[in-house]
């Protein structure tokens, strides 16, 4: 995988080693601020929906002065320093539709066990030596992101963790940031027995011959789990996480990241951090809403809905998120037909929907007070429920336009409902790598016909949906590149091609993670494109997407990320 992400700088939240420069410095010039002038490489623009490119680019005050000819951008900044590409490209930066950068950020407290990593773990062996190489924090030794599918002898039962840590609570959670494992010593620090009730909605699963547990927690007892095995840790702990997953998602390219699931005390933090220049790249900051405890923070917040919290940088809250259904690798993606693969669940299972009284109400306040509205839909029935909802809220409050609605992941979307998203103007919000990662399995629960029609990327744009791409890490690799590189070739990690009908070109898919993302946060005048006037927020990557071979985009490296004219990474 291209730019696996180190263990060493995974690693970093427990001291300060970070690739990327405190915001506050800068954010601190030393005298006036002679500009830059970006020359000899292959610019685009992103302009328009054909590639454009220009000669030069020239930056001043975080702002993007000129862009076109180079006598012109030299005319504009006469004393600009230098800059040669040397036949590199480069774009606006990326900007993240949907992630979890402040989930990202306290994993970097363990141990990055995912497909992504720089030493991904093959065997269980490979886990338990990472393990073992973890110092404890909490008292716990966590690790994140492993794939059973991935591991050739299965994934670590309770006896190979009690071997290799018989005094010390070990936690690993799987890729999908919902399920994970413990050792019997986390199993007696949790309080687990095999007569304790599942917090639900969820599962501690006992072996069915014997009654013992497994170590397995599903759902609501591994979060709680993870909840207890971080515990708590003074702000400046956190800090030191933020840099660590900051310094991480730059080296992607990000300028703008988001995280969502905010609560009050992560919004507080967010400020802090930048209140004292931790943080570089803009966060978008998005709270959930089910029920009337989180209803209250949405009814009461403190923040103003789409503006940044430091005038046009830091933390914004565009809009809320409301949920309908969940992973489909879990079967738990709502879907109008049964899953093939049913096994463990009833007969007949389509998975698990969030009843309707519980959407719908929210999907109206966010109409009704002029709220952006993030629904989050998997299957097909999850995304049937958020169009109705849409609807019942458009009729009942005669709000119609575009009002920047989105259907985060909007994996299993038929045509007839992506005209239905053209029709009330709804964008989309697709996750390659979740094809990449999972595409092979869902053949198996879901059939070839289903399966192959995930994140109908190409079939949204026929019929006039905007559409963005993004990662969801640490739900999948961070990589913007291998994102691009599925998004054109539909290749799962084993090879297998996936529904190649739904393949983007290049730029189209390089559009969904620049202009059209800034359009999803109405940040199109400011972000996205290389326009004089925006923000001076750019990647330089080794290599063009747009002129190597499909199977290669994935591997371009990204040499600077610079956020408001100012590089927060640089490869070495």
């Amino acid at each position: 995988m291209a730019d696996a992400l180190h263990r060493r700088e995974f690693l970093a939240a427990t001291g300060l080693a970070t690739a990327v420069p405190p915001a506050g410095a800068m954010a601190q010039g030393t005298g006036p601020d002679p500009g830059v002038l970006y020359v000899n490489g292959q610019i685009l623009t992103m302009e328009g929906d054909t590639p454009a490119t220009v000669e030069a680019v020239a930056v001043r005050d975080g702002r993007i002065v000129f862009a076109g000819p180079r006598d012109g951008a030299q005319a504009a900044l006469p004393g600009a320093r230098l800059v040669d590409l040397q036949g590199r490209t480069m774009l606006p930066g990326f900007i993240d539709t949907w992630g979890h950068f402040l989930l990202f950020a306290q994993q970097t407290l363990g141990v990055n066990l995912a497909y992504f990593a720089d030493d991904p773990p093959r065997t269980k062996a490979d886990v338990i030596r990472l393990l073992r190489a973890t110092p404890p924090f909490n008292g716990w030794i966590t690790g994140y992101g492993y794939s059973e599918a991935l591991l050739s002898d299965g994934p670590p039962t309770l006896a190979d963790l009690d071997a290799a840590f018989p005094d010390t609570p070990v936690l690993i959670g799987t890729l999908s940031t919902l399920t994970g494992k413990t050792n019997t010593a986390g199993l007696a620090r949790l309080g687990l027995t095999p007569t304790t009730p599942a917090a639900q909605p969820g599962v501690v699963v006992k072996d069915p011959a014997t009654g013992r547990l497994t170590g397995d927690l599903l759902f609501t007892p591994y979060l709680a789990a993870r909840a207890a095995s971080i515990g708590t840790y003074p702000q400046e702990r956190a800090f030191q996480t933020f840099r660590a997953a900051e310094a991480l998602l730059a080296r992607q390219g990000y300028t703008t990241i988001q995280t969502y699931q905010l609560t009050p005390p992560d919004m507080a933090n967010l400020r802090a951090a930048f209140d004292q220049g931790v943080l570089a790249l803009d966060v978008m900051g998005l709270p959930a809403v089910s029920d009337a405890a989180s209803g209250r923070m949405i009814q009461e917040g403190d923040w103003r809905w789409g503006a940044y919290s430091h005038g046009d940088r830091g933390l914004k809250v565009p809009g809320y998120q409301v949920v309908t259904d969940a992973a489909p690798q879990l079967r738990l993606a709502a879907f109008t037909e049964p899953y093939l693969d049913t096994t463990g669940f009833p007969d007949g299972w389509k998975g698990s929907l969030i009843p309707r009284e519980q959407v719908e109400p929210w999907v109206h306040y966010a109409y009704a007070n002029d709220i952006q509205l993030f629904a989050y839909s998997n299957g097909d029935a999850g995304i049937d429920l958020s169009l109705s909802a849409i609807e019942k809220a458009i009729a009942a409050t005669g709000k119609t336009g575009d009002r920047r609605t989105i259907i985060a992941h909007s994996y299993f979307a038929r045509p007839d409902q992506l005209a239905r998203y053209r029709q009330m103007q709804i964008g989309a919000s697709m996750m390659p790598p979740h094809l990449a990662v999972y595409g092979d399995q869902q053949l198996r629960l879901l059939g070839p016909a289903r399966a192959n029609k995930e994140a109908p990327a190409a079939t949204a744009l026929s019929l006039g949906v905007r559409t963005t791409l993004h990662c969801d890490c640490p739900s999948a690799s961070p990589s913007v590149m291998a994102a691009i590189g599925t998004a054109v070739t539909r290749t799962t990690l084993t090879g297998r091609v996936m529904g190649p009908e739904e393949a983007l070109s290049p730029y189209a898919a390089l559009q969904g993670v620049t202009s059209k993302a800034a359009y999803n946060y109405r940040e199109e005048g400011q972000k996205g494109t290389i326009t004089a006037g925006k923000i001076a927020d750019l990647v330089i990557l080794d290599r063009n997407p747009l002129t190597v071979t499909p199977g290669a985009i994935k591997d371009i490296q990204v040499m600077e990320t610079i956020k408001r004219g100012r590089s927060v990474y640089r490869r070495a």
